[in-house]
């Protein structure tokens, strides 16, 4: 009993980080500027620039937004199409494992006799946890990619800080590879 308990708390726990990884690759945001108001407050803010994954925008403070759609594949910088790759094969993997872990939980009477249910969700949890590590690894190239032009002493422009979906899909990372922990 104790172990069906532990498997469904692990299969919801990649269910939820699999999700929260899956969101941000949509969402807006993912490093946003503002220009700061009438004489350089910075209570009021005129303007936004802000982009994703996807496209970059800018929106005043009429709230209309201009919005530009990266038209090619080429013509995105190197970190996007990186992290791009990072977090598909995360979410790919991450299917893969959950396929195989509900295979192999104790609870579903699919997928074989107890010796290859073992195997099988140990296999999915092993897919879960670097399903993580990848998701985590494309949210740390990003972040690394935007702290690093805030730092550079010839910066002249905007300075761009972490939006929401960086910190939501770490908090997915971590769930994702909690329950393949818990599989384990």
């Amino acid at each position: 009993m104790k172990i069906r308990v532990v498997q469904i708390w692990g299969f919801l726990m990649t269910v939820l980080g699999w999700i929260f990884v899956a969101c941000t690759m949509a969402m807006e945001g993912w490093k946003i500027a503002s220009v700061g108001g009438m004489g350089g407050s910075s209570i009021i803010k005129v303007a936004w620039h802000w982009s994703s994954l996807w496209r970059k925008c800018f929106t005043d403070s009429t709230a209309v937004s201009n919005c530009y759609d990266f038209p090619a594949l080429w013509s995105v910088d190197g970190y996007v199409q990186i992290v791009r790759g990072l977090l598909m094969g995360a979410l790919s993997l991450g299917m893969l494992g959950f396929i195989l872990s509900l295979l192999g939980m104790e609870c579903t009477h699919i997928g074989g006799k107890d010796p290859s249910k073992y195997k099988k969700i140990f296999t999915g949890g092993l897919c879960h946890i670097i399903s993580g590590a990848l998701s985590t690894c494309g949210y740390a190239v990003y972040s690394e990619y935007v702290m690093i032009k805030n730092i550079d002493v010839k910066l002249i422009g905007l300075e761009y800080g972490l939006g929401t979906p960086m910190f939501l899909g770490w908090v997915g990372s971590a769930f994702h590879m909690t329950g393949g922990f818990f599989y384990l």
